[in-house]
């Protein structure tokens, strides 16, 4: 009996520490950032399934990667090179490995300062230059090689801002479920809407071409809800979250809500915004106010109403991004030098604090 005592408290033992093991399994996941002070390229860091950070350290020494993506493989990572020589900036590939990122290519953006990209599931690849005023493309093979610049689309007008004398490009999107993109350009205060030419490897304006929001308001960053028929769309300069709709094949602005208090009278501008996988709850990203603003979805109608405010603690909150599971949110704070992790209550939405963490000049986060 006591033999068989001692094995089964063994066995007990052994489980709990195998338990104990699986609760530190983490998720890793890469920090893009600015490069003109302490940090040298791109980081890999660690999110425990606490939420708790764990730096493991630079994977990639490289110049201003303000932007990540991934191929849809998760094989290769792209980064931008938000520079300007002699009117270009640049994009690279990695090989992901283990804990480092070995360059594959390098090619031209097709214009100063990108500061967005993305890949779609055929390897084509979007980069949007935000002083270049345009959007590039190009492609990969399944090895990540990127080809050489096919396409610039260039953006014209201007908006009624000081920020928005010219065309400024800062992000773009594939839709997820029509052959269409979406770029997102402050500068002409418009949204810009395309399709790609196969046969000639170009942009295409659709019949509609562009959607211009409210004046001044200088859209930035956009969402879609996992239904697919609402996007949300960030305004930097104004700070509101516009609900962009669809009927008989034109888009148009349903409504905008503010990002910020009634009471709150300082300066602030938007950052980023993102949708739990549900569609649940809508996040974005104050600069000033330096918080995240939550708001509850209407499942009817896509509307928004606030659920509250959650400080970042920290300042201008450029990026944030949502685990992979949507457990946890975790916000890049550039001028502070820190990434923030707060635990997402599936239920309310809100958010409470759980780590904290050194990263150099952090602008973007990629899981």
């Amino acid at each position: 009996m006591k033999k068989v005592a001692l094995l089964c408290i063994v066995v007990i033992l052994f489980s709990c520490q195998n338990s104990a093991v699986k609760d530190e399994i983490a998720t890793s996941f890469y920090v893009g950032t600015y490069t003109d002070s302490d940090s040298k390229g791109i980081y890999k860091y660690e999110l425990s399934k606490g939420g708790k950070l764990n730096q493991i350290g630079l994977v990639a020494e490289t110049r201003n990667p303000s932007f990540l993506a991934k191929s849809r493989n998760g094989k290769t990572l792209f980064a931008v090179d938000e520079a300007n020589e002699q009117g270009t900036g640049f994009v690279k590939s990695y090989k992901i490995e283990k804990d480092s990122l070995t360059l594959i290519s390098t090619s031209k953006s097709g214009g100063a300062h990108p500061c967005f990209i993305t890949v779609n599931d055929e390897n084509q690849v979007l980069v949007a230059n935000y002083s270049g005023g345009n959007v590039g493309f190009l492609e990969a093979d399944n090895f990540g090689e990127l080809s050489p610049l096919l396409n610039v689309q260039q953006h014209e007008g201007k908006g009624i801002t000081d920020r928005q004398k010219a065309p400024h490009a800062h992000s773009t999107y594939f839709h997820p479920t029509k052959k269409e993109i979406i770029s997102v350009d402050l500068g002409t205060n418009q949204l810009w809407l395309s399709e790609i030419d196969n046969e000639k490897n170009e942009l295409v304006l659709t019949h509609q071409k562009t959607l211009k929001m409210a004046p001044g308001a200088g859209p930035r960053h956009l969402t879609f809800h996992p239904n697919n028929n609402w996007i949300y769309v960030l305004n930097e300069l104004n700070n509101t979250v516009s609900v962009v709709k669809e009927k008989e094949d034109m888009y148009y602005i349903d409504f905008s809500i503010s990002m910020l208090p009634e009471q709150f009278t300082g300066y602030s501008k938007g950052a980023d915004i993102h949708i739990s996988k549900d569609g649940k709850f809508l996040y974005a990203s104050n600069r000033g106010h330096e918080s995240i603003v939550i708001y509850k979805v209407n499942a009817e109608n896509g509307s928004l109403k606030l659920v509250g405010f959650e400080p970042v603690l920290g300042r201008n909150p450029r990026n944030f991004s949502l685990s992979s599971r949507d457990k946890f949110l975790l916000v890049a704070n550039q001028d502070t030098n820190n990434i923030v992790s707060f635990k997402r209550d599936e239920i309310t939405g809100k958010l409470t604090f759980v780590s904290e963490i050194f990263a150099p000049k952090p602008v973007c986060i990629l899981f």
